[in-house]
């Protein structure tokens, strides 16, 4: 089976957790060991930003980020509801209201337009999603925080090595979280990563993830674990000298596979509009005009020719049974995506002959 998704481990990451555990100092009380901040100070520098707070999940990230901004009971936060349930449950902890707005049809990230519809006095904080590692457009997302004193919280946690107008995600957010899960383009197993060029929002995050402490024994404010350890900053700076080879191999599978299918007329293909680049976290296709049964059979016949296509999102969120209580809303971009969309693996193991027998195979089963 040719996986979705595979993560590359190599001698160099390996040697890295055997140094960490030989040295003794596998953790630290206040989240900032030797490696984590070795880590920290690689990753802020990757993608431009003054602060990186590392943390033991994506989702530790965007909920200590909130927190930064000051999100409480009563606001709420306008986000998408295409996009891993993480973005929401973390809005519901601190208490606020989950907004949730529609995509653009051709990118899968969030509606600018539909942001602006969905302002209201209540608002504190626009979350969009930079979704199978294309980045929002979030440019005019900043115009609309600007013009109403809202922060925005971008997740990134799909878009290692993508940038938007010559920029890595999150440049025009207040912040961006990322997540080094073991399916993403570089991995530390589980950990996150928050990201800010402001000294305040970076504050909270490092005193939320060691139990809301400065120094030890002497909490200011409610916290957390959220924790690093320090084995996994170790992979994570090995594996972000290699992100860069790694997203280019995606890039060259994923125009591989745009190259096969453009042919076929049952499919909408991947867009990367102009001033955007693509690191392909997942390659995701739209069988056009189809209902959820039909794309679901040939997402099974691939698996059963050795292909791992997968479905992602196909419930989406305000379709949940728990989040139905903060509104009914009637998304329909989001909707028809959710039953016409699938993904290819095009991570890097995929060799250039398995990016062709999976797009022969996917043609051949379209006729």
């Amino acid at each position: 089976m040719i996986q979705i998704n595979a993560p590359q481990i190599g001698e160099e990451e390996i040697k890295a957790a055997i140094r960490v555990m030989k040295s003794g100092v596998l953790t630290h009380g206040l989240g900032a060991g030797p490696m984590v901040t070795q880590f920290e100070n690689s990753y802020a520098k990757s993608v431009k930003s003054k602060y990186a707070v590392a943390m033991n999940s994506g989702t530790a990230a965007l909920h200590s980020a909130l927190a930064a901004a000051g999100v409480k009971h009563g606001d709420e936060v306008i986000l998408p509801s295409f996009t891993f349930v993480a973005t929401a449950e973390v809005i519901v902890w601190q208490g606020a209201k989950p907004v949730f707005v529609d995509i653009e049809a051709d990118t899968y990230t969030i509606s600018p337009e539909a942001v602006r519809k969905a302002v209201t006095d209540k608002t504190k904080v626009i979350m969009p999603v930079d979704l199978y590692g294309l980045p929002a457009d979030t440019q005019p997302i900043r115009e609309i925080a600007d013009k109403h004193g809202l922060k925005i919280i971008e997740d990134a946690a799909q878009a290692h090595g993508a940038t938007y107008r010559g920029k890595p995600p999150g440049a025009f957010a207040d912040a961006a979280c990322w997540s080094f899960y073991g399916s993403k383009n570089m991995t530390t197993g589980e950990g996150g990563m928050l990201t800010t060029n402001t000294p305040e929002i970076a504050e909270t995050p490092r005193y939320m993830r060691s139990h809301g402490e400065k120094r030890k024994y002497q909490s200011l404010m409610l916290g957390h674990n959220y924790h690093m350890p320090e084995i996994e900053a170790a992979i994570g700076y090995e594996q972000l000298k290699k992100l860069p080879k790694f997203v280019t191999k995606r890039r060259r599978n994923a125009q591989n596979l745009n190259e096969k299918l453009k042919k076929a007329k049952k499919l909408q293909l991947p867009t990367e509009p102009q001033g955007f680049k693509c690191s392909y976290y997942l390659y995701t296709v739209r069988l056009k005009n189809a209902k959820a049964e039909k794309r679901d059979r040939l997402v099974e016949q691939l698996n059963q020719k050795g292909i791992g296509a997968a479905v992602f999102y196909m419930n989406p969120i305000h379709r949940m049974p728990f989040y139905r209580k903060f509104g009914k809303r009637r998304l329909p971009v989001t909707e028809k995506a959710s039953e016409q969309v699938f993904s290819l693996p095009v991570h890097p193991a995929v060799t250039a002959e398995q990016a062709d027998f999976i797009g022969e195979t996917l043609l051949d089963l379209l006729k």
